[in-house]
């Protein structure tokens, strides 16, 4: 083992999304962490669209911020933007989405970093991991009077001891994060035109990318694109429908009371191609990469190229764009909906067939990146690799697309390679908890051969997952971990105590007529002796309506510390209030509902104690077929749950499975394990 030039508990190897994330946990959790990127100047870059959130990946963000993570803050710094998604639609599905300054993004997220105590920052490419082979003598971590995630590390053959950088120094680490995005073998595509790049103008990560593959971690080749960026003194904004903000934003920290330019938000506007923009990429297809056969890696299904949207919607005769500023102090426009790897001559066409753009100058092409990612079938739940002891994985390497994918799988890689270096237990969450625990049981058990990106329909009880509940679903988890701090969690308490006390409030209290003439609602006249939980159960009926009633019933829910007076008009209500307010509706109108998905969960639950031994033999497994003995080979899932998850495993496969778990057990002569630890 080489002597190291320094020694770090944890080493996070990227700065993106993931990286700050992963960094941040650990550093807050008390442990010694470095984080290496190429360029400290672009720590948390948006490479692509400068937005976060959007549909389900709202929900990651709050989930995120639920755990004690930092994108949501910083959104609501630099958020010039922002919008409340899918409100026609059940509260499930709601979600935030913000606009950012890209720049002040970027550096909010430095400074954060910055003045983190127990975090360095470096910059240096890394080379290589330094390894060794696991002891196959050693003491379990149970004797080792260590703590244990519920399947052992013990079939991992090597351990990592730290890194190596490409100018020869190396840094020791009881655990590494590698969270390289789109840098591993990346390699850019514009027409015709290829050069390797992790991101325009910025080097890949080659050596590195070796490294992983010579370690045995199996890889897959993924794609990804971007659009192009125009100068907006150039564009005729006349001729487009201005997209405003919210005029109250919804923001996405549980601890930021107003965002930062709350009152002074920038428009998008909706854009609409034409005839001849099909035309010319009807005529010019060939030329892409995606259709000539210079691209072979496949790309994000739910965010197509413009090329992509033409020829497998023929019959679409316009498509929707947006135009969504960069920032307040450039005019840089960023064309969403135009992700692109034509020609760039092309792309200039296209954007002049744009009724609106045909004066439009073009600052930077669109183009496609091809990169590295691992096959996330090689994870454990904890995001540490089956055959590296220590190494942890997170964000786009491991196959997902998105800043919020990308930030969650961050920040759950740097709080277990944490609590392993702690010797404590691992935080894994499961999927009836959490969208960021679907997204990596997803992973860990199906794989994927495209970007992997979340939608509220991946959840099985999506109704428990809403945004306006994370607190209340991870918080303590965050507080068990250190990473909510006491007057983070005492604000947290206070809001526990203040949503029972509503919802107390609502049910025992009868609507009187003194109630029905201080809100001066005729239609609700005739609901004279009902509870008013009993009237939110009727769809017509909102919780605003009832709110000038409840100040006088409960003033003190409507002051928290606002310098708003709650005896304004409901329209003024303080955004807290408010969404305090929903999240008790939301609870009382669909009390029924989410009781019949308390039984569901309790199943599912059940199935997910039931654990597979680390020893489980499935060759030996009578009437499994050798196909089915692959899969479950390949991917050892650690439940039954998980087991019949996997794409092709049929329930008869999981019986039989459970059934020989007794019968290997006694000739194991060890008894089943019927509850995880």
């Amino acid at each position: 083992m080489p002597a190291f030039t320094e020694q770090f508990d944890i080493v996070v190897v990227g700065a993106g999304h993931a990286g700050c994330e992963a960094a941040m946990a650990a550093a807050r959790m008390g442990l010694r962490t470095a984080l290496y990127t190429l360029n400290v100047d672009l720590i948390a870059q948006m490479s692509c669209n400068p937005a976060i959130g959007g549909i389900a990946k709202g929900h990651l963000v709050r989930e995120v911020d639920a755990l004690g993570g930092i994108m949501g803050e910083v959104t609501d710094a630099v958020g010039i933007q922002f919008r409340l998604l899918n409100t026609s639609r059940g509260p499930a599905v709601w979600s935030p989405r913000a606009q950012c300054d890209k720049q002040a993004y970027r550096l909010k997220m430095k400074q954060v970093l910055e003045s983190q105590p127990n975090l360095k920052i470096k910059q240096a490419e890394v080379a290589d991991l330094i390894t060794e082979p696991l002891d196959a003598n050693r003491s379990s971590p149970a004797e080792q009077g260590l703590a244990s995630e519920p399947r052992s590390t013990t079939s991992a053959g090597l351990i990592v001891r730290g890194i190596k950088l490409r100018d020869g120094r190396t840094v020791g680490a009881s655990a590494v994060v590698i969270t390289t995005g789109t840098f591993l073998n990346g390699l850019i595509h514009c027409g015709e035109q290829q050069y390797p790049a992790g991101r325009s103008g910025e080097p890949n990560a080659v050596l590195l990318g070796e490294t992983l593959k010579r370690l045995g971690l199996r890889g897959c080749r993924l794609k990804t694109g971007t659009p192009p960026r125009l100068d907006g003194r150039t564009i005729d904004w006349s001729r487009f429908q201005e997209q405003p903000g919210d005029a109250d934003p919804t923001p996405f920290s549980f601890r930021t009371k107003k965002v930062t330019h709350h009152d002074s938000q920038v428009p998008c506007y909706i854009v609409w191609t034409s005839e001849e923009t099909r035309r010319i990429i009807r005529e010019n297809v060939h030329r892409s990469p995606m259709y000539s056969g210079q691209i072979q890696s496949i790309g994000p299904r739910y965010c197509p190229s413009i090329e992509d949207k033409i020829v497998k919607f023929p019959d679409k005769e316009k498509h929707q764009l947006f135009l969504e500023p960069e920032g307040l102090n450039t005019h840089e426009i960023y064309v969403n909906g135009m992700s692109t790897s034509l020609p760039v001559e092309v792309q200039l066409a296209v954007l002049k067939s744009i009724p609106g753009l045909e004066t439009a100058d073009m600052l930077r092409p669109g183009y496609a990146i091809e990169y590295d990612s691992i096959d996330p079938t090689e994870l454990e739940r904890t995001l540490e690799t089956k055959k590296i002891n220590g190494l942890f994985l997170g964000g786009q390497i491991n196959g997902t697309s998105g800043y919020e994918e990308a930030a969650c799988q961050g920040l759950m890689a740097g709080i277990n390679a944490a609590l392993k270096v702690k010797q404590e237990t691992p935080l894994i969450l499961d999927r009836t908890e959490a969208y960021t625990a679907i997204l990596i049981d997803d992973l860990i058990s199906k794989g994927t051969n495209e970007p992997y990106r979340m939608f509220t329909s991946r959840a099985e009880f999506r109704l428990h997952l809403r945004i306006d509940n994370a607190d209340r679903r991870l918080t303590p988890h965050g507080r068990r971990v250190g990473l909510i701090c006491d007057a983070a969690w005492a604000d947290f308490q206070a809001k526990l105590e203040r949503h029972k006390s509503m919802t107390q409030l609502l049910e025992k209290t009868k609507f009187t007529s003194a109630m029905a003439e201080k809100i001066d609602d005729a239609e609700l006249t005739p609901l004279l002796g009902q509870s008013l939980a009993q009237m939110l159960k009727r769809p017509e009926i909102t919780i605003e309506r009832l709110v000038p009633a409840l100040k006088d019933l409960s003033p003190q829910f409507f002051i928290q510390e606002s310098d708003e007076n709650p005896r304004e008009s409901t329209v003024n209500l303080p955004v807290q209030v408010r969404n305090e307010l929903k999240s008790v509706e939301t609870e009382i109108k669909y009390k029924g509902y989410l009781r019949q998905q308390d039984k569901a969960i309790e199943r599912l639950k059940k199935s997910e104690q039931r654990n597979i031994p680390d020893w489980f033999d499935y060759r030996a497994v009578s009437g499994l077929s050798r196909e089915m003995q692959e899969k479950l080979t390949t991917i050892k899932p650690r439940t039954i749950g998980q087991a019949s998850r996997i794409p092709g495993v049929t329930p008869a496969a999981v019986s039989l499975v459970n059934i020989f778990i007794e019968i290997q057990a006694k000739r194991h002569n060890s008894p089943p394990d019927p509850v995880l630890a």
